[in-house]
């Protein structure tokens, strides 16, 4: 625990970046991306799988310049998605050295890791940007509450074949807390959609508690305890911002779906 809260106050001066968004989140947002798609991509070397690495960095690099080229532009994204499975697709061309689950992993990695974390990007550009505060703030709200509740009261394992340590108590007092952190920033920031922060912070903390799940099993099938050791305490890039990455795509669909007129 000491370690993971000394990390943790390491990694608090990050948040400057939230403060000023734009360029800084953008690349903080592409070297999450990039990293996170390596360290999924040595897992998967684990099991015998061997996704193109400079496909999928490739695309990430195109994705961020699509952009900042043409920013606002839904159909920049939507192409970068067709480019992204026609070249996961022509990656195995060589079928005498690649076998299919090269390509499948291949795109996944460009879309489960270097999509989805873009998604902190789109909320940037929205009249709402603000509340990319919201995707931390509900992700590592729900991972700190979850973590002391069920420390204290869990009784009842969650997920035991795939997080032994989680418990139900631990995740109904993550949303819990994720819902209070989420209230005290709409009442902080006088934020114009007050009404919708509990049901976003209901909603993105049982997200970023499936994206969680989600990391786990796939360190279960790679047989592996972390992706990294880059942040002590915590493992890698992914093992830290494996809710992120799914928070990030429902504080945005939320913004777009219930609150954009």
């Amino acid at each position: 625990m000491k370690t993971r809260i000394i990390s943790g106050l390491i990694m608090a001066p990050l948040l400057v970046i939230l403060y000023f968004r734009g360029i800084p989140l953008a690349i903080a947002a592409f070297l999450i991306g990039a990293v996170g798609i390596y360290e999924l991509f040595e897992g998967f070397k684990k099991i015998e799988i061997h996704p193109n690495i400079f496909v999928a960095e490739g695309m990430l690099i195109l994705l961020y310049l699509l952009h900042f080229l043409m920013p606002g532009r839904l159909a920049c994204t939507m192409l970068w998605t067709v480019l992204a499975i026609v070249t996961s697709a022509l990656s195995i061309f060589a079928i005498d050295k690649h076998k299919l689950e090269d390509a499948l992993a291949t795109l996944l990695g460009m879309i489960y890791v270097g999509l989805l974390s873009y998604h902190m990007v789109l909320i940037d550009e929205t009249s709402y940007g603000i509340m990319v505060w919201m995707v931390v703030i509900v992700a590592f709200g729900t991972d700190i509450a979850a973590y002391f509740t069920g420390y204290f009261l869990g009784k009842h394992k969650l997920c035991p074949n795939l997080s032994p340590k989680k418990t139900v108590e631990g995740a109904l007092g993550g949303v819990i807390g994720a819902t209070v952190l989420g209230i005290i920033f709409g009442l902080i920031f006088k934020i114009q959609i007050f009404p919708q922060i509990i049901l976003m912070s209901i909603i993105g903390s049982v997200m970023s508690q499936l994206g969680d799940l989600t990391a786990s099993a796939f360190k279960r099938k790679m047989g592996i305890k972390d992706y990294g050791n880059l942040i002590p305490g915590h493992g890698g890039i992914l093992d830290r911002f494996d809710s992120v990455l799914f928070a990030a795509p429902a504080v945005y669909y939320y913004l777009q779906l219930a609150i954009a007129k």
